[in-house]
């Protein structure tokens, strides 16, 4: 019997989660409990997509050639750098008798656990994908354990809008279940942020973007009551730009170097969720303590119970959510 959690796919280093995992066995024979599913297409995290853009200067055959070779060394998509991975959609092949996750072969799914725990094997050296762009077509396989979480794609929406959606689907309803009278969203025009504003429909919501183009985005969305352009890395400057003091700081930019401004931006007693794998938690930590802050920091736990079905729903409920995901895919595939 192998492990619910996946124990028996590690294979280096011995006693260590999946996540925590330098290689796993990613062979394509599944147990009594997991599930086998034909991989269509991988989301890669911004951040982490963000890191292998930069490191090699936009070249899209290197940025692939990087991406199969983590695939190839480490049985899974864990960039090194980051630590963040993705997730993925696909078709379900086998599902083991035992397995709890009530998938059956020809579903059509969103895995809804990160790709750095997800044995993954390609089978086509990511030939169709030009490195361009986080979302990469893909013919190979991967395993979901008894405890790895998927979603049925729903028949309303191509499977691209629908991935896109489902990768950042615990940011909404993270906010939702700590929503505040006053809420500050910084990178509020991506994927993340503009969820976390749908989220907090009704509330006073303050959108921070980088650029003016951003900024008519999202004020023609109408999601934010105000928006603001500024540099979420200013610890300084942002506080001063966006006014009164948040509630509740949601940080969703895909850069390093946000902790400090969204802590200062924040009211004494109020929360920051920090929904971004670029965060130093370290640099939250010990920033809070030196300013003498009394925040709640939360880390941004891509699970919630009934996540998916929320952020499909908030989805299918605004017509300007639905645009601004669309044109970003569009941007990306330019």
């Amino acid at each position: 019997m192998g492990s619910p959690i996946g124990l028996h796919r590690v294979l280096a280093p011995a006693g260590v989660l999946p996540q925590a995992a330098e290689r796993l066995d990613a062979s394509p024979v599944v147990g009594a409990d997991e599930v086998r599913v034909r991989v269509e297409r991988l989301n890669l995290d911004a951040a982490s997509y963000r890191q292998l853009a930069g490191a090699h200067g936009g070249d899209g055959p290197a940025i692939r050639a990087a991406v199969a070779g983590i695939i190839a060394a480490r049985g899974k998509m864990h960039n090194p750098v980051t630590g963040s991975g993705g997730m993925l959609i696909g078709v379900v092949e086998e599902a083991g008798p035992d397995s709890p996750l009530g998938l059956r072969p020809g579903d059509r799914v969103a895995t809804l656990v990160s790709l750095t725990l997800t044995p993954l094997q390609v089978y086509d050296g990511l030939a169709r994908w030009d490195g361009l762009g986080e979302q990469v077509p893909c013919d190979g396989h991967a395993i979901l354990f008894a405890r790895s979480v998927a979603a049925v794609l729903p028949a309303d929406l191509e499977p691209e809008l629908a991935l896109a959606v489902l990768d950042v689907c615990g940011a909404p309803a993270l906010v939702r279940r700590h929503l505040a009278d006053r809420v500050l969203v910084l990178g509020a025009a991506g994927k993340s942020g503009s969820l976390a504003l749908a989220a907090a429909r009704g509330r006073h919501t303050v959108g921070v973007v980088r650029d003016e183009r951003e900024r008519a985005a999202l004020e023609e969305s109408g999601l934010a009551g105000e928006v603001v352009v500024a540099d979420a890395r200013d610890a300084v400057g942002l506080p001063a730009a966006v006014g009164a003091p948040a509630d509740l700081t949601v940080v969703c930019v895909d850069v390093p170097g946000c902790e400090h401004a969204a802590i200062l931006a924040t009211r004494p007693g109020g929360t920051v969720i920090f929904f971004s794998m670029a965060t130093s938690f370290p640099a939250a930590a010990l920033g809070a303590e030196g300013l003498a802050a009394d925040v709640t920091m939360l880390i941004g736990n891509g699970y919630v119970p009934g996540h998916a079905e929320y952020a499909i729903g908030l989805l299918r409920s605004e017509p300007t959510l639905r645009r601004l995901f669309r044109a970003r895919l569009a941007d990306l595939a330019v």
